[in-house]
């Protein structure tokens, strides 16, 4: 299945009007026609990390909607939803019967005892320090079994000091494959066209490994889940937050990636009045991408701005948006840092990073919108929503500082924002003018301009964004070859 070369919408189910059918009445009325496509974040019925911790994929969580509510957007847009891949929630059926049975549990193979990894189960301490840590300490979870009193060990890598609401899965097993297989076959039937595929790169676990995209095992499971998706006529799109490389390493193996390097560098590009290092990127960087600015996560620091940005470089973004309000996620694993700079994500409003300032702001989105790729604007972005640092006290998630729910009224008053307006015509322009189905090229410009195009046939388009003073100017071909000026 082919993905519509057009603007995504990327958005929790309840984060516009509060469900999925109250979702289907705001992009009705205030944005017909102007996605091409929806990823919905996780809908399932979860019990924790807003829907990240799914029970259960073949059930909408009733206070969302239904499915007949996803075949509706089905209709008129692309349906990206996500598969946790490397987890399930510790309340799924399946673990909870674990819980129950232990090893004798008809699930038990699901899920990744310590022994599977080591003899005894029983990591040395080397092994141990090489795993890229996502929480404090380790990535183990113990569990007592209700049946008979003993204590089991798992593997569970996102989570708190003390407890993970996500238990990983053993990839694997047949169990677990069979239940990927049947998931995608139910997803594909109630209207969904592609799979994001969550933490994929923690799935494989090896001893003296930092059992994070373990090459070349990893490969191997990605051969079959491909296989899995297209029998299900669904197309997969890859969540890595590694080297940048990977992503064009991805691209090779026929995935579509992420371009997790575009929103820290635009902004470094907009902070310095510099797109020297932007522009190369946008050379060399893959073109079955996803370009994003925002996301329900962070701005991606380290490690995908490795070798892209030098730490000082890097670290000047970061106090940046520091200085705008934001919360900084953390690397844990001390080998992952880059000396004592450990920044994994910033939290932060996309238009709070750049102090809310109208003209860098569609200057951003009309850099990102001319990359190669296609786009995906995060529902608070669209909006051109602020920080809401209450809510991270509220919630406990330094997230959560970019994740407000928009009522019916705050939508229909934020639309009417100048900036919002922009916006909605910059997008348009992007679905709608036909050069971006064709060739792209960074053109030749000083070190204070960034200057990108796209030729088709007759239609050709250009974008010239001064870095000074935030200006962004596009010129194209209409139908009757004339030559047109558009100021964003």
């Amino acid at each position: 299945m082919r993905l519509r070369n057009q603007v995504q919408m990327i958005t929790y189910p309840d984060s516009m009007g509060g469900s999925l059918s109250s979702l289907a009445l705001l992009l009705n009325r205030f944005f017909s026609g102007l996605f091409g496509g929806i990823h919905v974040l996780p809908p399932f019925p979860s019990t924790g990390d807003r829907g990240f911790a799914p029970v259960t994929y073949f059930e909408v969580d009733p206070k969302f909607g239904s499915w007949e509510d996803v075949k509706a957007l089905g209709e008129s847009h692309d349906i990206l939803v996500d598969l946790m891949v490397n987890h399930i929630s510790r309340h799924s059926s399946y673990f909870e019967d674990f819980v129950r049975w232990g090893r004798k549990s008809e699930y038990a193979d699901m899920f990744l005892t310590l022994e599977k990894i080591w003899p005894g189960g029983i990591p040395s301490e080397e092994d141990l320090s090489k795993i890229f840590l996502r929480r404090p300490e380790h990535c183990f979870a113990d569990v007592k079994i209700e049946s008979t009193g003993e204590v089991e060990r798992v593997w569970a890598t996102f989570g708190t000091r003390d407890w993970s609401e996500q238990i990983d899965l053993d990839v694997n097993s047949p169990i677990t494959r069979d239940l990927f297989r049947r998931t995608f076959h139910f997803l594909s039937e109630q209207g969904v066209s592609t799979i994001r595929l969550d933490a994929i790169a923690f799935v494989i676990k090896k001893p003296g490994t930092s059992c994070f995209f373990v090459e070349p095992e990893i490969y191997r499971f990605l051969e079959w889940i491909k296989q899995a998706a297209d029998d299900a006529n669904l197309n997969l799109l890859l969540e890595v937050h590694a080297h940048h490389t990977l992503q064009s390493r991805l691209e090779q193996h026929g995935f579509w990636v992420y371009n997790f390097v575009l929103p820290a560098l635009i902004l470094h590009s907009l902070i310095t009045h510099d797109g020297t290092a932007l522009a190369g990127h946008l050379q060399d960087c893959p073109r079955h991408q996803i370009t994003m600015l925002d996301c329900h996560d962070g701005i991606p620091v380290l490690p995908d701005m490795e070798d892209v940005l030098t730490v000082e470089e890097a670290r000047r973004v970061v106090e940046q948006c520091q200085a705008s309000g934001a919360n900084i996620s953390r690397i844990y694993s001390k080998d992952h840092r880059q000396g004592d700079f450990d920044a994994h994500q910033i939290n932060c409003t996309y238009y709070s990073a750049l102090d809310e300032n109208d003209d860098a702001y569609i200057a951003a989105r009309a850099i990102q919108f001319f990359a190669p790729g296609i786009p995906q604007v995060y529902y608070v972005g669209l909006l051109a929503g602020v920080n809401e640092p209450d809510e991270v006290q509220k919630v406990g998630d330094g997230r959560a500082i970019n994740r407000h729910n928009f009522l019916q009224e705050e939508v229909e008053a934020q639309v009417q924002k100048p900036v919002v307006q922009r916006l909605l015509k910059l997008i348009r322009f992007r679905n709608e003018y036909a050069a971006f189905t064709g060739d792209f090229k960074v053109l030749d410009s000083d070190s204070h301009h960034l200057k990108l195009g796209w030729t088709n046939n007759s239609t050709q388009c250009t974008l010239f964004v001064d870095l000074k003073i935030f200006r962004s100017e596009i010129t194209y071909l209409d139908g009757q070859g004339n030559l047109q000026i558009y100021y964003p």
